[in-house]
């Protein structure tokens, strides 16, 4: 996907305008000399394209935070990837997220789910490319993309991924979205992060506005500390294990990312990431299920009797 020259200019506002963020912090780290933790061309590319004052938001300092992120988010995507071949990820709230070109194995279906602004912006930037690549444009709060996945979807493996999004909606509705989704989709996945309690705080405080007052932060609405992560099988009866992923290696203070769940005092400032398996088709409501779970080396019980662990 080369560049035309041509820049499109995006004007976007609230919550969707968040994708211009996450983008530009992406694309910082990416075109980083020297050591860089992320390796996304086309967040480069798409930044040049992009007609929009990138300069509001203050630089780029969170930049390092979203490569983190991003790393470990796809890692567990392709381990998705691999181990479903022609299976579906659907990416919700995706915004121009670029997650499909570095993942792709040349199989994977991809669904993006988004506002219809936003949908068309990055239909404008990343044209779709059917039937392996589409765009629907509605909330991922509403149960009409469920509707997209067919039945031999299912067979070959349904992954849902929420990056960057749950923060924006209210708890109750963060529960339902993936309760319904544990429901529709047995035997998938559902991967999303999570910000801690005092970083929702300083948010809401007017902490991650740009210093020179051009860019106000959307507010956020929820948060979960890493502490809390095993609560996340009570939402559902049908999710079979929860798993803490480990965050990966960065530079200068973010050295200790992986290990910073140990550290006490950034135990309580460590975003989450959490991958959800859900129950496969045969699964009773009395909270068994018709085949049998084996248990693996460091996998903890909750007390719902679900796998929950801290890798």
């Amino acid at each position: 996907m080369g560049d035309t020259g041509e820049r499109i200019k995006v004007e976007l506002e609230g919550v969707p305008e968040t994708l211009l963020w996450n983008l530009y912090n992406r694309a910082s780290e990416a075109g980083r000399p020297g050591r860089r933790l992320l390796d996304d061309p086309l967040a480069v590319e798409l930044v040049k394209r992009i007609d929009y004052p990138f300069e509001r938001f203050g630089g780029a300092p969170m930049a390092q935070w979203h490569a983190l992120r991003v790393r470990c988010l796809d890692a567990e995507v392709r381990r998705f990837v691999a181990a479903r071949p022609g299976g579906t990820v659907v990416a919700l709230g995706e915004g121009l997220e670029t997650q499909f070109w570095r993942v792709d194995d040349g199989r994977v279906r991809w669904l993006t789910v988004d506002l219809p602004e936003t949908a068309a912006v990055r239909t404008a930037l990343l044209p779709d490319d059917p039937p392996r690549r589409r765009t629907l444009a509605c909330s991922a709060l509403d149960r009409r993309w469920m509707d997209e996945i067919s039945g031999a979807d299912l067979a070959r493996g349904v992954l849902v991924t929420a990056q960057g999004l749950l923060m924006y909606l209210p708890e109750q509705e963060v529960k339902e979205l993936i309760a319904a989704c544990a429901e529709r989709f047995p035997g998938g996945g559902f991967l999303f992060d999570a910000l801690p309690r005092v970083m929702v705080a300083r948010n809401r405080s007017g902490a991650f506005d740009s210093p020179d007052g051009g860019y106000r932060a959307p507010r956020w609405e929820w948060g979960m500390d890493t502490r809390e992560y095993r609560k996340v099988a009570a939402v559902s009866p049908r999710i079979a294990e929860v798993r803490s992923l480990r965050l990966p290696r960065g530079r200068g203070p973010y050295a200790v990312a992986p290990v910073s769940h140990l550290i006490p005092g950034l135990r309580s400032l460590r975003m989450t990431i959490i991958a959800l398996r859900f129950a496969a088709a045969g699964y009773r409501d009395d909270g068994t299920t018709t085949h049998s779970r084996t248990g693996r080396r460091g996998t903890a019980r909750s007390r719902t009797g679900r796998k929950a662990r801290n890798e």
